[in-house]
């Protein structure tokens, strides 16, 4: 028998998910299957699928064959045992954080999670009866410290959204599993590409697969990974809740994940030589991407950013906000908007993209300049990009 073989990444983008099932009438595209409900022959058939003790579906608010073939790419491109999905990448946040925590429970995290996410911490969580303590992204050991005294759940995201920041996954990971915490890892700015939480001692990793993973910002969704157990509580939690993703948002999704790693490996590329460029700017005061040596968390990334350092990148502007608004406008090859990790260069600051639902002092607290911009860098040639840059720094000269 031959020796099986490891797939590679983009191998596994393509096919994973697509092989299992025999498709409909012979396609060799995951059909759309816009149907609510499935139908079957007999009771007791209907009646076993219903309690999952043979294979089929029964109502896509639970599962449908398309929104099943996305689940399970993911699934393989991050080398876990079972995925689940939900509607938007918010949904697959806060589903999993009501999954594993309870009245009297307690959640230990870091000040610079995505503004959604810290809105969940100091808003939604607190009125539950549960104990959120946030640390300083950058202190491992305040961090650990905080784990030591007990928690139910320990969320990281790293890179963090949209300071750049990087926390270690391994050895956080490790102090959580001394007290018995759940491990989450946020991994939608890395990507499977560039990291595996999982691999690191996570137990749950999820992503907004509105970004990276869909890559044309044409899709709504989220999904988490892990092991079958943790997983299928998560799922049971969704389907009650309601957060389903849609079939043709699967679809989507799907179609986008098929060049995933044509394109994060070209978005490392380019974001790094726009970092190193932007460094040497007389206009720009500050630049976060963990590829740099400068940065503070350079070490760990490259332990644990396996592919590359991510697409991703920001960098502060002399002058705050009201740079900001002279600059932004003057960029021909970049969108203003709330998007990220997609085919196209999406630009803006905090206040209108990951931090919008805080207020300014609740940005200054996080560490998050008026004057930062959040660049995500897309796929085209980046000597266009610089220079696109250049001419709209220009303006404030």
């Amino acid at each position: 028998m031959p020796e099986k073989k490891v797939i590679g990444q983009s191998t596994k983008s393509i096919w994973s998910g697509e092989q299992e099932y025999e498709l409909y009438e012979r396609s060799t595209q995951v059909p759309v299957v816009h149907s609510v409900s499935f139908g079957y022959k007999d009771i007791d058939t209907w009646h076993k699928a219903a309690l999952g003790v043979v294979e089929g579906h029964i109502y896509s608010r639970n599962t449908n064959p398309t929104v099943r073939a996305f689940e399970d790419k993911v699934k393989e491109l991050e080398n876990a045992e079972a995925a689940t999905s939900f509607s938007s990448g918010m949904a697959a946040i806060s589903n999993t954080l009501g999954t594993f925590l309870k009245s009297g429970e307690r959640i230990v995290s870091i000040k610079d999670s995505y503004g959604g996410t810290n809105v969940i911490f100091n808003e939604f969580l607190p009125p539950l009866n549960i104990d959120v303590t946030l640390c300083e992204t950058h202190d491992h050991e305040q961090i650990q410290s905080e784990i030591a005294k007990g928690c139910k759940v320990l969320y990281l995201e790293t890179p963090t959204n949209p300071t750049i920041k990087i926390t270690d996954i391994k050895k956080l990971s490790e102090a959580a599993k001394e007290v018995g915490a759940i491990v989450v890892v946020d991994n939608t700015f890395a990507t499977p590409i560039n990291q595996n939480p999982l691999a690191l001692g996570a137990d749950i990793v999820l992503h907004s697969a509105s970004k990276y993973l869909g890559g044309h910002a044409d899709a709504l969704g989220g999904v988490i990974c892990g092991s079958k157990k943790l997983v299928e509580k998560v799922y049971h939690y969704r389907e009650i809740n309601g957060a389903t993703l849609a079939p043709m948002d699967a679809y989507s999704l799907l179609r986008g994940m098929k060049t995933l790693k044509l394109r994060v490996e070209r978005q490392n590329k380019s974001a790094m030589i726009i970092a190193k460029h932007l460094q040497k700017h007389p206009m720009v005061e500050q630049v976060n991407y963990p590829g740099l040596e400068t940065h503070p968390g350079h070490e760990i990334a490259k332990e644990q950013m396996h592919g590359g350092y991510g697409g991703m990148l920001s960098f502060a502007v002399k002058g705050d906000l009201d740079a900001i608004k002279k600059f932004l406008p003057q960029l021909k090859y970049a969108h203003m908007a709330a998007n990220l990790g997609c085919v196209e260069t999406v630009v803006g600051p905090p206040l209108t993209t990951s931090h919008v639902e805080c207020s300014a002092n609740e940005r200054a607290a996080a560490g998050i300049p008026e004057g930062l911009v959040r660049y995500s860098t897309g796929i085209e040639d980046v000597e266009d990009l610089i220079n696109d840059l250049d001419q709209a720094l220009s303006y404030l000269s």
